[in-house]
């Protein structure tokens, strides 16, 4: 564990009827920030940082069983000393964007269900920030059907319109079998468009 000092600012608001959102102003200051390195498969520590952003969280309820969620981030990290021969002060993978906008349904009925889509901006892969990864967006959707006081059937469908994003990017040097090292981006595929169905029970 390293020293980590923060601070944060806000302020909640429910003026208006069903409406409650709250904005929060951070920072962070971080001793040493962990690292993926590739050649390794595994983290290290790194230099002294600095992250400061802005949240926004928010969440409506126009009428009786019917709920909208929506929360947005902007965040800005920083090395605050690096090393000589290291080519910027960006930190690899950190967030600079991140949104998320959901509904939901429960009326007490034997049916509810919601949709959910998330927003991952790109973000810097090196420390020159000459590298971004591309940015995310993906919707799950859910449908349940209660069966009795005790019993429900769920279908979720992850990835709904199967685009095709990256859970995970990185950028570092790789020697692939019978090639020369190189540095390139190395990702791994979001799922494709898939379902899920589901049936809980209570004893």
């Amino acid at each position: 564990l390293v020293r980590t000092k923060g601070s944060e600012i806000g302020v909640r608001s429910a003026l208006l009827p069903g409406l409650h959102s709250s904005l929060a102003l951070w920072q962070l200051d971080i001793a040493s920030e962990l690292v993926f390195t590739g050649d390794a498969g595994t983290t290290e520590a790194r230099f002294p940082s600095r992250r400061r952003g802005i949240e926004w969280a928010n969440n409506w309820t126009p009428l009786a069983g019917l709920s909208v969620d929506a929360d947005f981030s902007v965040s800005r990290a920083r090395y605050t000393a690096v090393d000589a021969g290291v080519p910027g002060n960006r930190i690899p993978g950190a967030l600079e964007q991140v949104a998320s906008v959901g509904v939901a349904w429960d009326a007490g009925g034997p049916w509810s269900g919601g949709a959910r889509l998330r927003y991952v901006g790109p973000r810097p892969l090196i420390e020159d920030n000459s590298v971004r990864s591309k940015a995310s967006l993906t919707t799950n959707l859910r449908v349940s059907r209660r069966l009795g006081a005790k019993a429900e059937l769920t279908l979720d469908v992850f990835n709904l319109l199967d685009r095709k994003v990256n859970d995970i990017q990185y950028f570092y040097e790789s020697r692939p079998s019978g090639l020369d090292a190189a540095e390139d981006r190395h990702v791994h595929p979001a799922e494709p468009r898939s379902a899920r169905l589901s049936l809980r029970v209570q004893f």
